[in-house]
């Protein structure tokens, strides 16, 4: 004969009974301290140095778990809000140096292209 779901259910009502498996009953919020970064003596985030290169890309330094980076990316526009896209590179301080010993011969690939 099959058990009554009426069973089933008073039994769950007795087994919680009047304790509280919630936590604590005193919920007051904590208010969360401001992460501050160390690593960067140049304050706000929003700060880093940055140049448009036209069509919502542009050159970023900043930096990353200590290391310096120029970011060369397209940014998309998140509700009036431009964030980072997928489409962009990122190079190192090395990198970023050999590049730069390079721009004459690429500038003179492009004028002979």
């Amino acid at each position: 004969m099959p058990k009554d779901k009426g069973d089933r259910k008073k039994k769950l009502e007795e087994s919680s009974g009047d304790s509280d498996s919630s936590g604590p009953t005193d919920r007051t919020p904590v208010a969360k301290k401001p992460k501050s970064d160390s690593s960067s003596s140049k304050g706000n985030k929003d700060e880093e140095p940055s140049w448009e290169l036209g069509n919502k890309r542009f050159v970023k330094v900043n930096t990353f778990k200590g290391q310096v980076y120029v970011n060369i990316r397209e940014f998309y526009d998140d509700g009036g809000t431009l964030k980072p896209g997928k489409k962009g590179i990122s190079l190192s301080a090395t990198q970023w140096q050999k590049f730069k010993a390079i721009i004459d011969e690429v500038d003179e690939a492009v004028k002979n292209a």
